[in-house]
């Protein structure tokens, strides 16, 4: 694995194996709900909160196998996050990765209730892993207990409920970068810190590996409002200028494009310089990550 895009494969291809094999053989699951689960689980995700956990374990040399199970419960509650977001009650969208959304092809019942049984079952899969993987009991607790906040009502949830209360509303660049600091990168910064916990990362290593999240984090939110207005239909797989047709506030809107492409320069590079100060034995994956998802054009 000498490029990164082929870690990312790699690791990708890794996930998707543990994703497939998240329930014990003898639990009985309404098709249609397992069926909806696996439709958006495996509808084509870069899976990058994943590769960020990952990436941080393998930064502190850590056992990659030990980090399956909470990887792909980080993607079980990224997934049940975007069943949700693409609700009519949320965004109302009819199209995600390409897709139909789940809503549209089973019905918003079963699309609530996928999403409801990803985001419970992500615990079990971080607790189970206690036996699966012999991770010991400290680090799961740490785990459940930080997975608990970042994705919970002061986290992602709450920069949901922040973004819906925001709309049309925001006028400054400080209120759109606090709902994405929630909204997006709480969960990316779990992710990396996840990786550091089972890794045995010191407070320095977790701090930098938290600063570099929510760094990488609103850069990717901003790549994502470029990519919007000049970005490739069919790579994105979604219509471009639909933040712009909705009336949605964002980064270029305020601030424009060539300042936010100047953004995500800085935030990448300053979220690269947290992870050189603080000692990491390996880090060469995260930098290269973070220089990866700057260029990406979907």
């Amino acid at each position: 694995m000498n490029t990164i895009t082929d870690f990312i494969s790699y690791y990708g291809q890794e996930v998707e194996k543990e994703l497939k094999h998240i329930f014990p053989k003898d639990w009985v699951i309404p098709e249609r709900l397992e069926e909806a689960m696996s439709y958006s689980l495996f509808a084509g995700g870069k899976r990058m909160r994943p590769i960020l956990t990952i990436a941080a374990l393998e930064s502190l040399n850590g056992p990659i196998s030990s980090i399956l199970p909470a990887a792909a419960a980080i993607e079980m509650i990224h997934t049940y996050s975007l069943i949700h977001d693409d609700l009519p009650a949320m965004d109302d969208d009819d199209y995600r990765r390409g897709k139909l959304t789940n809503h549209k092809v089973y019905g918003e019942a079963i699309a609530i209730l996928a999403g409801d049984a990803l985001l419970t079952h992500a615990f079990y899969v971080i607790s189970n892993s206690l036996r699966m993987k012999e991770v010991p009991a400290e680090q799961i607790l740490n785990l459940v207990e930080e997975l608990s906040a970042y994705a919970g009502p002061k986290g992602m949830v709450g920069g949901q409920v922040d973004d819906m209360d925001g709309e049309q509303g925001i006028t400054n660049i400080h209120q759109l970068e606090k709902i994405h600091i929630h909204k997006t990168g709480d969960l990316i910064v779990f992710s990396l810190r996840a990786g550091g916990h089972i890794a045995g990362a010191n407070a320095e290593q977790l701090k930098a590996l938290a600063s570099f999240g929510y760094k990488i984090g609103l850069a990717f939110q901003i790549q994502d409002d470029i990519l919007d207005i000049i970005g490739d239909e069919q790579k994105l797989g979604k219509p471009v200028l639909s933040d712009e047709n909705s009336k949605k506030v964002t980064y270029p809107y305020l601030i424009g494009l060539d300042a936010c492409i100047e953004k995500v320069k800085q935030l990448t590079e300053e979220a690269k310089q947290d992870i050189t100060k603080a000692n990491f034995p390996n880090p060469s994956r995260l930098l290269e990550i973070a220089d990866f998802l700057m260029h990406r054009e979907h």
